[in-house]
């Protein structure tokens, strides 16, 4: 087995696995759904194909600099009837929104993650090489959440466990200052142990259909010293 890296970094993330009508939320680390969603639009994949390959790569998180949990909120509906104005928001082109839906989005602000895909070599370089020159636009679980600096590492397609690259790659992120010294948390898919996620995918995403599965909390010390 071989292992691929990503670099997860950017000014907002967010990984929902629970959201239901209008509010969406957001988990603390990257979920498989999404990082899996991230490697279809690299690979140009339609929602619609099966991702049985994908789905079986074993997906673990190495938290380097925690994510600051954030609300905001959007206006969705409404009509731009002018007769209706008091109980209308108007809006920035001028025109109006009746009984507009507000909905709160959660999202994560400043967040890195290392994550790590372990699987069979070749399909592993062949999703390198598509983040290198992706299909369609990446995102980091919403499309208007582009990633920072690239998806992609040099070197990011390892022959090691999923396990030993997470606890020996330098840090992709300087940490904050109050958890400078401090481990690592590192999220690893497990068969039988740890907590429940509701993020691996079943059925092809336009199906929209996930089941469980089990998720290992630990830590792991990572010097401080940030990646060349």
């Amino acid at each position: 087995m071989a292992t691929l890296l990503l670099r997860l970094a950017g000014p907002m993330q967010s990984w929902g696995t629970t959201s239901r009508f209008d509010e969406r939320d957001s988990g603390l680390e990257p979920s498989k759904s999404g990082v899996l969603g991230l490697i279809c639009a690299a690979l140009g994949r339609d929602r619609a194909e099966p991702l049985d390959d994908l789905a079986a790569l074993k997906m673990s998180v190495r938290v380097d600099r925690e994510g600051l949990l954030m609300r905001d909120y959007q206006t969705l509906g409404g009509d731009r009837d002018p007769e209706k104005v008091k109980k209308a928001i108007r809006t920035a082109s001028g025109g109006f929104k009746k009984d507009p839906v507000i909905s709160p989005r959660y999202y994560l602000a400043d967040a890195a993650f290392l994550v790590a895909l372990e699987g069979e070599r070749g399909l592993l370089e062949t999703m390198q090489h598509a983040l290198q020159h992706p299909v369609w636009p990446l995102s980091l679980g919403r499309k208007a959440m582009p990633p920072g600096p690239p998806v992609w590492l040099p070197d990011g397609v390892r022959d090691e466990a999923a396990h030993e690259v997470l606890s020996s790659w330098p840090r992709i992120a300087a940490c904050r200052f109050e958890h400078m010294g401090q481990p690592l948390r590192l999220m690893s898919e497990h068969p039988s142990e740890g907590a429940v996620r509701l993020d691996q995918p079943v059925a092809p995403f336009a199906e929209r259909r996930f089941g469980p599965r089990f998720v290992k909390p630990e830590v792991v010390d990572v010097p401080d010293t940030t990646e060349a």
